[in-house]
């Protein structure tokens, strides 16, 4: 015996698989680290907010604002901009502009701030003379070119 296909017993039947068929479980989604996407330093997604937040104590609104994440291979490094502190590459030049414009105008200076140099160096500078000097390293710089310092791994 045929039964008449009919909108009412598709959609009965539809609501009888659904019912006894087992659920497929939700595809997990990806980790963050590793990704080969995520190696450049970018804003910190909203599911990492709060362990970024933890880990330099501070509140969602400055991880919103201030705040960075990058992957070390399976690592998920964060940093967070603050007083000195840069989260791009590290500048391992030994010759700047802004320090040799710095000589020029104050010769024989002892030292010469970040805000001729930048804050990214990692050398100290002085004036010798008019010419700027390069001196030694103050900052690691990690196997991706950022000061390490500035990097905390996220858990």
């Amino acid at each position: 015996m045929r039964f008449p296909v009919t909108e009412a017993g598709l959609l009965l039947g539809a609501l009888f698989a659904a019912a006894i068929l087992p659920a497929q479980p939700a595809a997990a989604a990806e980790p963050y680290c590793p990704n080969p996407g995520h190696v450049s330093p970018g804003k910190v997604p909203a599911d990492l907010a709060a362990a970024v937040a933890k880990t330099f104590q501070i509140d969602n609104a400055a991880v919103r604002d201030a705040a960075f994440v990058r992957c070390v291979g399976p690592k998920l490094m964060g940093c967070y901009i603050g007083a000195n502190l840069d989260c791009d590459k590290a500048e391992t030049s030994r010759s700047l502009p802004g320090a040799t414009a710095w000589c020029r105008d104050n010769p024989d200076s002892k030292i010469i701030p970040m805000s001729a140099t930048g804050h990214d160096t990692i050398y100290e500078w002085s004036c010798k003379g008019p010419r700027a000097v390069v001196g030694n390293a103050v900052m690691t710089v990690d196997s991706q070119g950022y000061i390490a310092d500035n990097w905390r791994e996220i858990r």
